[in-house]
């Protein structure tokens, strides 16, 4: 039978918990006590050592499933989310009278690796995918492994910074020239390698993908680092040296912290908090991130508009996904940089609106992220109207205040390259 960890709580007559350890088709070899008083009648006997640390029964009595015969008021389902993320955390299934979370299955990869995951979607992950690349790939020999949505159905090597034209004929072919491991090539000019994966469960779990088959690749080029890039909140399905996780600034603590995302930051060794500036609430989300995970490097960030071609002198109108709040201070930081900004717009991830909004913008120089419909739609409308298109990258920029983030880095891929691979 299973090896077993019950969790219990004193809301529960010690007979009623100690018949139904009796009845349930387990091997249970201890049990947690998680609170609650109301039934207890002084030193109730289950039969089992009884622990009051669940990492310590987990470390101990290396059960192959947690059950959770616990109930409300003391587990509630926040209080159940976090405990299911503490579990899966360390490699264990939990499981419930209704439920079973299962932590997801990742493949031994034997080189030095990162992975670079997200609480959601449009948190700037990828940019922070390709910071980590470019950086590294100064002094050493990088791959790239992205996954995504609309990724290739085999794995696809670009082995150089893809063009406008190269990306405009994907297009053309019904492909998606904008996923990110193209995104990733252009901006941080290391090979990279395309995945795609289907689905993706409450703790990052992907329901199908080819990201093994691209690691695979990886391998075969003897790589000093390969940098595995998520996808949404999706978890690269590799068991990497070291990992980072990505959130922004602007969801709230309560979602960056609750549900499985206890679990992503639990998995963690360095968080990135985005899109902050002065005036956001970052120092709030990392003191909420804290309580889950005490000594975790948290470190927040903004990002910066980068024309991957000069745009000084030129009316620009730049297509981002980004929030409508960030609008003004993206079109100073471009301004900034010579560019007369004429129009900034938000509906990148809205392919109908930006249609519609493109068919009204008078500029010299359509300025686009490679994400969404930035391909298809901008660059298209570039090319049939003859108005320049300059592709964009969004570079990290450092808080004052912040932690460095290059030697907190450093430190994550020298540990990586020196930890033994972990499962």
């Amino acid at each position: 039978m299973i090896r077993a960890l019950a969790l219990i709580d004193g809301e529960h007559y010690a007979p009623t918990v100690r018949d139904a350890l009796a009845e349930l088709q387990y091997d249970f070899v201890g049990a947690v006590m998680v609170g609650g008083t109301e039934k207890l009648r002084g030193e109730a006997d289950y039969g089992l050592p009884v622990y009051d640390e669940l990492e310590a029964a987990l470390r101990e009595l290396e059960p192959e499933l947690v059950l959770d015969l616990s109930d409300e008021p003391v587990l509630g389902p926040a209080a159940r989310f976090r405990l299911a993320s503490r579990v899966l955390a360390a490699g264990v299934p939990y499981a419930g009278a209704d439920f079973r979370l299962e932590p997801p299955e990742l493949e031994v990869f034997p080189l030095p690796s990162l992975a670079v995951f997200a609480t959601g979607k449009r948190v700037g992950k990828t940019a922070v995918s390709a910071h980590v690349a470019r950086l590294f790939s100064r002094d050493r020999n990088v791959v790239a492994v992205a996954m995504g949505r609309g990724g290739p159905e085999t794995p696809e090597v670009a082995e150089s910074t893809p063009s406008l034209a190269e990306l405009l004929a994907l297009s053309r072919e019904g492909r998606h020239a904008a996923s990110d491991y193209l995104e990733l090539a252009a901006v941080a000019g290391v090979v990279t390698i395309g995945c795609r994966r289907c689905g993706g469960g409450l703790a990052g779990a992907v329901a199908t993908s080819n990201v093994p088959a691209g690691a695979e690749l990886a391998l075969q080029r003897s790589p000093d680092l390969v940098v595995f890039d998520g996808s949404g909140a999706a978890i690269p399905p590799v068991a990497t040296g070291k990992r980072v996780l990505v959130t922004s600034t602007f969801d709230p603590p309560e979602l960056v912290t609750g549900y499985l995302n206890a679990y992503r930051i639990l998995i963690a060794d360095l968080i990135l908090v985005t899109m902050a500036d002065a005036r956001t609430p970052h120092e709030a989300l990392a003191e909420a991130i804290h309580e889950v995970k005490r000594d975790i490097p948290v470190i927040a960030v903004g990002f910066r508009p980068r024309p991957l071609a000069p745009v000084a002198g030129k009316r620009v109108a730049y297509f981002t996904t980004a929030a409508s709040s960030a609008h003004d201070r993206l079109a100073a930081d471009l301004g900034d940089q010579g560019a007369d900004v004429v129009h900034v717009s938000g509906n990148l991830a809205d392919r109908p609106a930006v249609v519609r909004e493109l068919e009204t913008v008078d500029a010299d120089v359509y300025l686009t992220e490679i994400k969404a419909a930035g391909i298809d739609a901008v660059a298209e409308a570039g090319a049939r109207r003859g108005v320049e298109v300059v592709l964009a990258a969004n570079d990290l920029v450092p808080l004052p205040g912040q932690p460095a983030l290059e030697p907190e880095l450093r430190v994550l891929v020298e540990a990586a390259s020196a930890e033994p691979v972990r499962t």
